[in-house]
Formats: structure tokens, sequence, C-alpha cells
């Protein structure tokens, strides 16, 4: 029988590949510059394209919850917006056996849509007993398209207000949502730790929010802000944590509680266990964070 290789991390790359990627990832480098660019740093002669290959999300590896799990009930469900694109759609997911009412907590994907990973994220909050809905902002434009280069390309055409009106949407849409208790938080990955702090802005009933390594809200915006705060932060990302003196002094001037934790070593995406950014020491310790927050905060 076959091994796996073992599983590469961010420790593998030069740290040059790792910020060129990052910027490819981002729309900021097409692929021919990624490729161009990282065949410079390689070592023992790999391709540019190898290594774009060896960064690349490994969804079926890191899986951790089958969609076919007995634990759980998961649907594909459609959400009016009529101040968005006029219809949302994503991932509701909810244990099998609950108890009574559950918190919600609204899921927001990375730059790609809703791919397999945001749908697994939603999954294991799920067995954490929570009713969990995970939104597509690709929706609109027919959905995740299953290929993570187009799902960027896709991801250009949004109109992002009516992308943003549609989250807002979702937000209420899981409010409404049977056997909820009312109480409702939000995490974020990258564009969607933006989008968890955006929504903390205009949503005041929100509970709590958790933006893994998102864009600041603008800082005329922080004072409406009446969730409970966890900024997860990596240490090598210098295009988000620009962001964080800013958003610091206006959540200090405003007098929003919050919590901020910078995990050492760690790179932008280190949540993201489909690719060898992944820092799982980090990963477990933010993830335990989350849930004891939406524990604490919304039951």
């Amino acid at each position: 029988m076959a091994h796996e290789p073992p599983r590469q991390t961010a420790a593998d790359f030069h740290p040059e590949v790792l910020r060129l990627f990052d910027r490819y990832v981002h729309g900021l480098l097409d692929r021919r510059g990624f490729i161009e660019g990282a065949a410079r740093f390689s070592a023992g002669g790999v391709s540019g394209a190898a290594l774009l290959a060896a960064l690349s999300p490994r969804f079926a590896q890191a899986q951790q919850v089958s969609p076919g799990d007995a634990r759980i009930r998961g649907e594909k469900v459609k959400f009016p917006s009529p101040r968005g694109y006029g219809q949302g759609g994503g991932y509701l997911v909810r244990p099998a056996a609950a108890n009574g009412a559950l918190p919600a907590v609204l899921v927001v994907h990375e730059n790609r849509g809703l791919n397999p990973h945001i749908e697994d994220i939603a999954r294991r909050l799920a067995l954490e007993n929570f009713v969990v809905f995970a939104p597509d902002a690709l929706d609109p434009l027919g959905g995740y398209p299953g290929d993570e280069d187009k799902a960027r390309e896709l991801f250009g055409k949004l109109d992002q207000s009516k992308t943003q009106e549609d989250f807002i949407a979702a937000a209420a849409y899981l409010k409404n949502v049977s056997n909820t208790n009312g109480k409702m938080g939000v995490v974020g990955f990258c564009y969607g730790g933006g989008i968890a702090n955006f929504l903390a802005t205009k949503l005041p009933e929100l509970g709590a929010a958790v933006p893994f390594y998102g864009m600041a809200p603008p800082a005329d915006q922080v004072p409406n802000i009446k969730a409970a705060l966890l900024l997860v932060y990596a240490d090598n990302d210098e295009r988000i944590n620009a962001s964080w003196p800013g958003y610091e002094a206006a959540l200090k001037a405003a007098n929003v509680p919050f919590q901020a934790v910078k995990y050492p070593g760690t790179q932008h995406g280190f949540n993201n266990d489909t690719t060898p950014r992944y820092d799982q020491a980090a990963a477990q310790q933010a993830w335990a964070r989350t849930v004891a927050l939406f524990n604490g905060v919304l039951r």
C-alpha cells in the first residue's frame, strides 16, 4: 500500500515564495507571475508550477467531518436578500440530535466562496453543538465552481456592496432558523475575517465575532460594535497586520472590549488545514478559544 508523503509545512518553503503565494491567492499577482517569481527562490531545481501545486489546497486529505456523518444534518438552502443580489444561498448544518434551542454561528469563507474546506469548518462547529450557516458569496454567479482559480476569478466579478448586503441578509436568515436560541456569533477567515469585522459594525444584536486575519473595518464604524471580539492574527502577514494599529486604537478609543491574539511564527491562512501554511498548534489553540467564546457568550 502506498504511503502518503510527509505533509509539508510553511518551513519547507522560502519566505519569499510564501509572500508571492499570498499575493497570488489574493489576486495581486497572476499565475504566471507567481510561477516565474517563485522559481527564483526554489531549491533543487523545483519549478514554480510545482511549488504552486505544493501550496494549493488538498480538501479530501484535510476533511475532518464527512458530509454524510450521522451526527449532523446538512442542507443547501436559499435566502432572500432584497438589498443585495436578490437571493443568496449557502450550507445550513446542525447537530442531528439537538436538545432544545441552540446558538447560531455564521461562517464566512475566504475569497474563493463556499469551498469544501469551509463546508467542513461548518460541520466541525455543528459538532460543537451550534446551528451553523455558511453562505456562499458566489451563489448569485452560480456558486463555488469546484476550482480555486476559477473561484478567485469569479470573486473579482462580485459587486461587494451587494455582497455585503447578502451577508447581512444571511445573518437575518440564520437568526430566524427554527430551534435557535436568538443568539448569534460569526467567524470568518481572511476575506471572511473582514466580513466578520464588517458585520460586527452593522449588527448590534451580534453576540460574538471572531475574525481570523481579517481586514479592519473603517475606524468611524468601530464605535458601533457591541459583539464580544476575539481577533486572531498571524505573525507573518504584513498586508493584514498593517491595519491592526489603527483598529486597536479605534477599539480602545470607543471602549469596545476585545481580545487580540497573534500566533508567533504563523502565516496568513494558518487555520486552513488544506495547505502547507497550516500551523496545527496555533490552529488548535485558536479554534479552542473560538469555541470557548461562543459557548461563553451565546449559551
